[in-house]
């Protein structure tokens, strides 16, 4: 757990929030000052305009589904009301980041934590920790969809299983290829992909950067290949996975991952901006000799 959310936890401590042992809280609704639900709505009201057109329409149908609001940070009740008879997912709040166990705990169980909290008006364009709108508009609305919803839980389960360590950067790698950063594959698109990952999602920047800049790569995904390359957290990406469809994620959930972990356990890594000739490559970056320092 970070100092930062070390300190988020104190200062929630102090001021009354109960944080339980799988670290969920009660949403605290009286705490949403003014700033925070105009916060809200300008980054709704942006990524809303923004995203059209450059996101899957899976995750339009769900954000349509789900009715969130964008005026003011919505109730949790209220959007597992709707969330829970659909896919069985709810979403429970937290104070930040938890613990991976936590996490895959929750995962799962159909358990998504959303971080209860708003950034600050000068946090706009970039938070180093996920907040309410990252964990809320990027990534709820594809949870009631019936096949994302069931990759997310499988990776929980195959996350929770995987009892040496050495496998966890292995599936992290997965999460942040397709959860966090994933594209897929559209034709109708201008440059032939879109968007689904949410964090992607619920950035401006990186909308734009996965969407239009030349200078990343885009790869057809490949299970193995993604869990041995390696990310980076305080950049824009140097290399995407496609997806076809979210058919894809769903065979990807059917993945028996013991025996696979085991083969990559010891396996060398690849950094972030490297391209193979054994890769699909859908558009080769621009920025040749990606330096590999600040990879994880």
């Amino acid at each position: 757990m970070s100092t930062a959310n070390t300190a988020k936890l104190k200062e929630q401590f102090e001021a009354g929030l109960e944080t339980r042992a799988d670290f969920t809280i009660d949403q605290p609704m009286h705490r949403y000052g003014a700033v925070d639900h105009a916060v809200w709505s300008q980054l709704y009201t942006r990524q809303a305009a923004l995203l059209k057109g450059r996101v899957c329409d899976e995750f339009l149908a769900g954000l349509e589904r789900l009715n969130l609001s964008a005026e003011r940070v919505p109730s949790f009740d209220a959007i597992n009301a709707r969330l829970t008879p659909s896919t069985g997912w709810r979403i429970v709040a937290v104070p930040g980041l938890v613990p991976d166990c936590v996490f895959f705990e929750h995962l799962a169980n159909r358990r998504f934590p959303v971080t209860w909290w708003m950034r600050r008006p000068d946090q706009l364009d970039y938070l180093q920790e996920p907040d309410c709108f990252h964990d809320l508009f990027g990534h709820v609305p594809l949870l009631i969809n019936p096949v994302f919803a069931d990759y997310v839980h499988a990776y929980g389960r195959a996350a929770l299983a995987a009892s040496d360590a050495g496998a966890l950067p292995l599936l992290a790698r997965l999460y942040w290829y397709t959860v966090e950063f994933g594209l897929i594959r559209d034709a109708a698109s201008p440059n032939g992909v879109k968007i689904y990952g949410a964090g992607i999602v619920s950035s401006k920047g990186e909308t734009l950067y996965s969407q239009q800049s030349d200078a990343p790569n885009r790869l057809g995904f490949d299970l193995e290949r993604v869990m041995q390359t390696r990310y980076r957290i305080d950049t824009f990406q140097k290399t995407y996975f496609v997806i076809d469809d979210l058919a894809q994620l769903f065979d990807v959930a059917r993945t028996d991952f013991a025996p696979l972990l085991a083969r990559l356990a010891n396996a060398p890594a690849f950094t972030a901006g490297e391209v193979h000739d054994a890769d699909r490559v859908f558009t080769r970056g621009t920025r040749e000799g990606w330096e590999a320092d600040g990879d994880i």
